[in-house]
């Protein structure tokens, strides 16, 4: 299944509280449910002013549905072509 990063532009993302990373979260995963086994949220990074997420989805369609449904930005979408991490080198 390809694997895709999506930049969410959302200014002050670092200063959600816990009951509202919760309840975001808890959204995506109601609009993941009646989306369908093909598309999975694997994780996410809260920074200042965006949040970055990892999908496994068969296209960048049903990314941009999810958000659409789920009333989140969906500002890019990129697909991961390899990864790299320290041990590849050692």
């Amino acid at each position: 299944m390809p694997k895709y990063v999506i930049e969410r532009e959302m200014p002050g993302a670092s200063k959600l509280s816990e009951a509202e990373l919760r309840e975001a979260s808890l959204r995506s995963l109601e609009v993941l449910g009646k989306l369908g086994p093909e598309i999975q949220w694997i994780q996410s990074w809260v920074t200042d002013d965006k949040i970055y997420c990892i999908y496994y989805s068969p296209d960048e369609a049903l990314i941009r549905e999810h958000g659409r449904i789920a009333g989140f930005p969906v500002d890019r979408v990129a697909a991961v072509r390899r990864l790299i991490d320290p041990a590849n080198f050692e």
